[in-house]
Formats: C-alpha cells, structure tokens, sequence
C-alpha cells in the first residue's frame, strides 16, 4: 500500500480511535499487524509490529510513552487485529 494511502490516527491520552467508538491504546498498536508507523517528535518511524514481518525485520523498539500518531493500513475497517495469531 503506498504511503500516502494510510489513515492516521492522532494519539489523545494514549488511545487512538481504531474505528467509529472503538478506542485501542497504542500499546495494542504495536502488536497490530495494520500498524506501519508511528510519529514521534513529529517524524514517523516504522512500527514495532514490523519487525514481525517478512519484508520488514528492521523495526526499532519505540518509546510508546512519546507516540503522538499512528500510520495505520486498516482500509476496510477490520480494527485492531493481533499478530500473535499470525506468528503464533
């Protein structure tokens, strides 16, 4: 998915609204296989998430306290959806 195709989704008191009244925390964030990156200081740094995929292994640990925005690939609406049943 290119770049510019990704919603981004302001982090408001460590939560971001996943869908339409379905807040999740950044912490869920990382474990999420939509999540791509996430802006800190204002400039976006790939996800945790991606170390997990095959395309992606060189994702950096982020400090979840300082994530002001999540780059997320969720177009149709799935939500928050676990890694750990892909990789488990």
């Amino acid at each position: 998915m290119p770049e510019d195709e990704y919603r981004v989704l302001e982090v408001k008191h460590g939560k971001v609204s996943c869908l339409p009244g379905k807040d999740e925390t950044v912490e869920h964030c990382r474990f999420c296989v939509h999540s791509r990156y996430f802006r800190v200081k204002g400039v976006f740094v790939k996800s945790p998430a991606l170390a997990f995929c095959l395309r992606h292994r060189d994702a950096d640990e982020v400090d979840m306290r300082t994530v002001e925005a999540v780059k997320c690939g969720d177009k149709r609406g799935e939500g928050y959806r676990s890694m750990m049943s892909i990789i488990g």
